[in-house]
Formats: C-alpha cells, sequence, structure tokens
C-alpha cells in the first residue's frame, strides 16, 4: 500500500510538471500576442502598484513608532515626509546628471563601438589559426550588440524624457502611498467581504505567511542594494571611470538579481573601463570582486539572512523564466513572484 502512494505520488507530479511545462511554452510562444495587453494594463495600475509596494515596505517601520506610544497619524506624517522628502532630494540631485550621462554616453557610443571593432581585429590576428566560421560568429555577434546599444540607449532616452508622464505619476504615488497608509484597516476590512468565511482562517494565514516570507527579503535586498550603488560610486569615482554615477545604479538596480545580477551589473562597467585601458579594466574588476564578495558574504547573510527556503535550482530556473519572458525586469521580479506562489501552494495543499 505505501508502495501504491508512493507510485501515485511520482505520477502527480510528473503529470503537473508536464503541464507546467506546457504551460511555460506557451506562455512565451503566445506572449506577442496578450503582450499589448499587459503593457496596457502596466501603464495603467503602475502608480498603484509602485505605490502600495512603498506603504508595504513603510508599514512595519509605522507600526514600530506607533508602538513606542506616538500616535498613527503623525507616524504616518513623520515617516511619509521623510521617506519622500529624502527620495526627492535624490531625484533633484541625481536625476539630471543621471540623464546627461546617458545622452553623453549615446553620443559616444560610435566612438566606443569603433574602439572595440579594432579590439576584435586585433583578436582575429591571434585567432587566425581558428576556422573562418568562428570569425563569422564574431561578426555577427557585434552587429547584434551594436543593435542591442542602440536600442537599449535610445529606448532608456525616451523613458527618462517623457517629463509629462513621470509628472503625473511622480504626482500621483504619494497621494496613493498616504491612504495606503492611513486607511489600510479599511481596506483590509473591505477586501476580507470578497472572501468566503470558511476561508477567511486559512487566506489570512497564508498572508501572514507570505508577509513573513518574502518582506524581510524584499526589505533587506533593497538596502543591499543601495550598499551595492553607493560603494560602486564611491570606487569608480576613485578609479576616475566615466559614467560613474549611472554604472553605479545598474550595479544596484541589477544586484537585485541572485547569482546573475552582479555579472550583468558588471559588464557596462568593464566596457566602459575597456574604452580607457587594460589597468582600468583590471581595477574595475578587482573593484567589483572585492565588492560583490563583501555582499554575498557579510552584507546578504546577515541583513537578508535565509528569508527564501528555495533550492538554487528552482531560483535559476526562476530567472531564466522571467528573463525570457519580461527581461531584466522579469528576472528582478522571478525569485519573489515564485517565492510567494510556493508558500501559497504549500499552504493550499497543506493547511
Amino acid at each position: 500500500m505505501f508502495k501504491d502512494r508512493k507510485g501515485i505520488t511520482i505520477l502527480y507530479w510528473l503529470i503537473f510538471g508536464i503541464f507546467l511545462f506546457l504551460f511555460v511554452y506557451l506562455l512565451v510562444k503566445l506572449f506577442p500576442l496578450y503582450g499589448a495587453i499587459l503593457s496596457f494594463l502596466w501603464h495603467l495600475l503602475a502608480p498603484f502598484i509602485i505605490a502600495c509596494f512603498i506603504a508595504y515596505l513603510l508599514y512595519p517601520i509605522i507600526n514600530r513608532i506607533q508602538r513606542i506610544g506616538i500616535p498613527r497619524g503623525l507616524a504616518i506624517s513623520l515617516i511619509y515626509l521623510l521617506f519622500f522628502g529624502g527620495v526627492g532630494y535624490l531625484i533633484y540631485r541625481i536625476f539630471p546628471v543621471t540623464l546627461s550621462q546617458i545622452r553623453d554616453l549615446n553620443e559616444q557610443l560610435p566612438h566606443f563601438i569603433g574602439m572595440y571593432e579594432a579590439l576584435i581585429y586585433q583578436m582575429y590576428e591571434y585567432t587566425s589559426f581558428l576556422p573562418e566560421a568562428v570569425h563569422d560568429k564574431i561578426d555577427e555577434l557585434i552587429v547584434r550588440l551594436e543593435d542591442y546599444m542602440n536600442g537599449l540607449l535610445s529606448t532608456i532616452i525616451e523613458s527618462t524624457t517623457k517629463i509629462f508622464d513621470m509628472i503625473v505619476i511622480i504626482t500621483v504615488i504619494p497621494v496613493l502611498v498616504f491612504y495606503f497608509l492611513k486607511d489600510d484597516s479599511k481596506i483590509k476590512d473591505y477586501l476580507k467581504k470578497y472572501i468566503p468565511t470558511k476561508h477567511r482562517a486559512r487566506t489570512s494565514k497564508i498572508v501572514r505567511a507570505v508577509d513573513e516570507t518574502i518582506g524581510n527579503y524584499i526589505r533587506g535586498q533593497l538596502i543591499v542594494c543601495l550598499f551595492v550603488s553607493i560603494t560602486s560610486f564611491i570606487l569608480f569615482q576613485l578609479l576616475g571611470l566615466p559614467y560613474a554615477l549611472l554604472l553605479a545604479i545598474i550595479m544596484g538596480i541589477t544586484n537585485i538579481i541572485p547569482y546573475f545580477g552582479p555579472i550583468i551589473g558588471s559588464v557596462p562597467a568593464v566596457a566602459i573601463a575597456l574604452t580607457i585601458s587594460g589597468k582600468m579594466v583590471l581595477f574595475v574588476i578587482l573593484s567589483v570582486f572585492v565588492l560583490q564578495l563583501i555582499e554575498s558574504n557579510l552584507l546578504a547573510p546577515y541583513i537578508v539572512g535565509r528569508s527564501i527556503n528555495i533550492h538554487p535550482i528552482g531560483i535559476i530556473f526562476a530567472l531564466l523564466l522571467g528573463g525570457q519572458l519580461f527581461g531584466v525586469v522579469g528576472m528582478i521580479l522571478a525569485v519573489p513572484l515564485f517565492t510567494t506562489s510556493k508558500v501559497i501552494i504549500k499552504h493550499l495543499y497543506h493547511p
């Protein structure tokens, strides 16, 4: 009987795996069909999603301040002003410099590509013994890299110059955050109305489990990424690396991605260093290596901790799937979404 039950379990997971594979395959193949719908929904719901995320980050801080005797309204106002005041000041100081560096990099891109091509041709001479097919592939890679970089920088510039859309979002988000924090109990009571009474206890348990599993992970990861950005900026400035602020921001954002993030973030810095000298490339690689050594061995274990209990194979699969569907944004969201799904499924099947 035990063997029969074990066989049924294996068969169940095998069927589940097949259906999951087919679902992912169809999701990837049909993306062009529903991509426009997702884009429309994102532009519509982006302010609400961002505001909800910020409120979620600030919620524990407000609760702690309230516990020491400060009224909730005053606590919300204090944190609200400190957070958005600090963010506003950073945007005021950083955004113009970042935009200027992006535009300058876009202007210098043809010159950099010319330097890279000259370097590649030098490599041809050292690799002349290789088959011609290998050289053809290298030429194809160069062309694809040029097209990708031109498209990427153009997209970034277009995104940063949509002033009206940015003003609307920047204006709406603080208002939404304030009401999310102020009326959190009313929002919870309103949402509970749509949950059947018999499922409310389990739903509440699942929500608490998701918050406990992923809340500390997200907050800790953001702190680590901020450290990586600031430290990278200081190191790049000391080395005299051009576009230090832009490269440091890229380092911090991509560091959210486990395993692949540090590699992705270091590629632009190494590429810019390559236009200066071999010594600069060595210094940049050494700086990034030391920084990631400190982050992965000292900061991440203490600040982030083991908030997500997922095998590395599962994380890598989620990252590859997210990257295939939505690029870098998909890779950033892959682990939180995968972790949330795992917790929900676990509590649904093992209440």
